[in-house]
């Protein structure tokens, strides 16, 4: 497995080289590479004639970590997010994609460094701003239950949560994190919120947000503020499986309008 050592954590990844222009591929909290592929997340799946950077977020997946909330703040993650880019593609801007956490951490690496940047393609931006201190404090209650119960039995007690009409057809799946981190996963996120307006305003990147329709968790409102805010976006919003299934050709067409 490869690995890359970041301060408390080995981050494990992917590196598909076609000579093309560098991408870099993030995934959701409590998820993975391989995760978001079952998912039908893993827009990266339809990209040829790309430099592709795919990893786990510390501790999730097969990177390492360590139970320490602050470990897993959104800008944090952005430390880790920059230094493999540094690594991977030095002077280089790249494209960045992905969902949920994976959006919250290329918004935070974006408005410290908005020069490393070529473009992005932002999935299911989570709750943010107004909207975030109740998922917060969903998300402090998930890790009390884990820790109560056992990651198998809490998940095994609680309710199915309802699907977006948009993923009727994917898969129901545990977190894919070890057991002893998740508690600390979630406290991290419960503490992270999106950067400021302000601070997004200034990011003048070209950005294609990609939403869907009926998902508290990722709720439209968040999409639609950042749409609004920052400065070159345009928002697509996905009410069907279909639609969802449209969205690896969407990232190949921003990852070629930046290339060229």
């Amino acid at each position: 497995m490869h690995e890359f050592h970041v301060p408390n954590a080995r981050i494990a990844w992917a590196f598909s080289d076609e000579a093309g222009h560098p991408v870099v591929q993030l995934h959701g909290l409590t998820s993975s590479r391989s995760h978001d592929r079952l998912l039908n997340l893993d827009l990266g799946r339809a990209l040829s004639g790309t430099r592709l950077l795919r990893y786990d977020a510390r501790g999730h997946g097969h990177s390492t970590g360590r139970p320490v909330p602050e470990d897993y703040l959104w800008p944090a993650l952005a430390d880790d997010l920059l230094r493999l880019l540094d690594y991977w593609f030095p002077g280089e801007q790249v494209h960045g994609v992905g969902p949920s956490m994976g959006t919250g951490t290329l918004l935070h690496a974006a408005v410290r460094q908005p020069e490393r940047f070529s473009g992005f393609t932002l999935m299911l931006p989570p709750t943010a701003w107004q909207t975030r201190p109740a998922q917060a404090e969903s998300y402090r209650r998930t890790a009390e239950g884990i820790e109560a119960l056992g990651l198998q039995e809490y998940f095994a007690r609680g309710p199915e949560s309802p699907r977006p009409p948009a993923a009727a057809d994917n898969p129901q799946v545990l977190p894919h994190v070890a057991e002893e981190l998740l508690p600390s996963i979630y406290r991290g996120a419960a503490l992270s919120d999106l950067p400021s307006a302000a601070q997004l305003a200034r990011v003048a990147v070209p950005t294609t947000i990609l939403a869907w329709t009926g998902d508290p968790g990722h709720p439209l409102s968040t999409a639609q503020a950042l749409a609004g805010i920052l400065p070159h976006a345009e928002l697509q919003v996905a009410a069907t499986p279909q639609q969802v299934a449209d969205w690896p050709q969407l990232l190949a067409r921003d990852v070629a309008r930046r290339a060229g």
